[in-house]
């Protein structure tokens, strides 16, 4: 049995205390947060004790700690806890600046602690299938890569100015699933963002329009196209081509039927919000912790693995802003 701790009882962490609960073998011992109201909901809801971070980090009873706290806190808690023995999961990104990430990393290496980044949709069942069949050779040598990813609408402007803009907070799952079936090195990125959703977003420093080609070290390509608003749902979709064919995951409704009538065809809309979308992946990636945990495997996505999203997200930011080619 694992013993968890949860760090921010917000949005996701209450994803991740479902997940938790719904998992053989992991159990909630303590929630914190800087809200205490918050704490005490979370922790009642799930049979947890409410305690701040120094006495979690002091817990015997505390095996791994779930970090949900905003992006600004990551780095300096996922040291605390390496220094402190406590396998860490840490929702991307570790931090906004490269240099932090690799100061964060090196505090994980001399500790030997197990760390974990969240990028839950290497876990949606639908994008496992399809890595599934890369892997298999089903559709031959990978040659190109079409990731797209559409939000319903725009996030308040709060949280804007504290995301590090859209290649930060929205691209950055794009550019790690972009490395996960790719599996090579990326050589250039050449990216355009516009502001085309609201005006606001220019007051603010930030797209919310955006396209990325990403190009490998062997030329293999992949798009990435992102946009703030989709009024149809919550868009997802992934196309890989190869020399022997392609391999789709197309995009996800509550329910996934069909209706035929004299009108025509029609079909229940998408799921509009990550959180319903995605239930099964944030299920399956903490299970893929707990398990690493447990067994002593890898942990994977590693925090080389954020790196390496970032890196990408910076790259693309600079060249949405210069207009250039960015090399690697």
């Amino acid at each position: 049995m694992s013993h968890i701790a949860l760090l921010g009882a917000g949005r996701i962490g209450q994803v991740h205390a479902r997940a938790i609960a719904r998992t053989p073998g992991a159990t909630l011992v303590a929630v914190a947060d800087a809200f205490p109201a918050a704490a005490t909901k979370l922790a009642q809801d799930y049979g947890a004790e409410v305690r701040d971070i120094d006495q979690i980090a002091a817990s015997d009873d505390v095996d791994a700690v779930v970090i949900c706290t905003p992006t600004d806190t990551h780095a300096d808690l996922i040291e605390q806890f390496a220094r402190a023995g406590k396998a860490v999961f840490c929702e991307k990104p570790v931090d906004l600046s490269l240099q932090r990430v690799k100061d964060c990393l090196n505090v994980v290496q001399e500790t030997g602690a197990a760390l974990m980044i969240g990028f839950n949709r290497r876990f949606d069942p639908h994008f496992v299938a399809l890595k599934a069949a890369i892997d298999d050779g089903r559709i031959g040598a990978v040659e190109q890569v079409t990731i797209t990813s559409r939000d319903p609408g725009l996030p308040p402007a709060e949280y804007v100015k504290v995301s590090g803009g859209i290649f930060r907070d929205m691209t950055i799952h794009d550019f790690d699933m972009a490395r996960f079936l790719l599996d090579e090195d990326i050589a250039s990125v050449f990216a355009t963002g516009a502001v085309l959703v609201d005006p606001a977003m220019r007051d603010l420093g930030d797209y919310d329009t955006a396209t990325v080609v990403l190009t490998t070290v062997s030329g293999k390509q992949a798009t990435i196209l992102n946009s703030r608003r989709a009024a149809y749902g919550y868009d997802q979709r992934i196309e890989v081509h190869g020399a022997d064919g392609m391999v789709q995951a197309e995009n996800q409704r509550p329910a996934d039927i069909e209706i035929a009538t004299s009108a025509g065809y029609t079909k229940p809309p998408l799921h509009d919000f990550f959180m319903t979308r995605y239930t099964t992946a944030y299920e399956a990636e903490l299970s893929a912790f707990l398990a690493a945990l447990a067994t002593g495997g890898a942990f994977s996505p590693s925090g080389q693995d954020g790196l390496e999203a970032l890196k990408l997200a910076e790259a693309a930011l600079t060249s949405a802003q210069t207009g250039q080619v960015v090399t690697l």
